[in-house]
């Protein structure tokens, strides 16, 4: 059975910084590219950022580019997001996912692509 398993959201005020992390188990982490999504109430769910298998491709949407950092860990298969200079505007649920590829170069950002999710975890920023 897959799990992916989100933990490290909470409340933080604008300009500070969070570090989440998604544990995964009953896979072959090492076997798929990954992703961070988040969504808010009534929203869609936004791409936020990806990886290949390997880490040597890494893609950020506009809006976090240059304040968020994505990072995995193939040994502890676990997929981290490092936060910072956070925005109220980054108020939402942040999900994990995992896509099947070993692909060197492919990466996805749409949700529908992914083919594993994690349960969520809340990330409130302040003003």
């Amino acid at each position: 059975q897959v799990q992916l398993v989100e933990s490290g959201g909470g409340l933080v005020k604008a300009g500070g910084s969070l570090r989440l992390s998604c544990a995964a188990s009953g896979l072959t982490f090492s076997n798929y590219a990954m992703g961070w999504f988040r969504q808010t109430p009534g929203g869609e769910r936004e791409f936020v950022a990806t990886l290949t298998w390997n880490s040597g491709l890494v893609y950020y949407a506009e809006s976090v580019e240059g304040r968020f950092t994505i990072s995995r860990d193939n040994a502890k298969n676990t997929l981290y997001l490092q936060m910072t200079k956070l925005k109220p505007e980054d108020t939402a649920v942040y999900y994990c996912a995992g896509k099947l590829d070993r692909a060197p170069h492919r990466f996805y950002t749409t949700w529908m692509q992914y083919d594993y999710w994690g349960q969520g975890t809340q990330v409130t920023v302040s003003s």
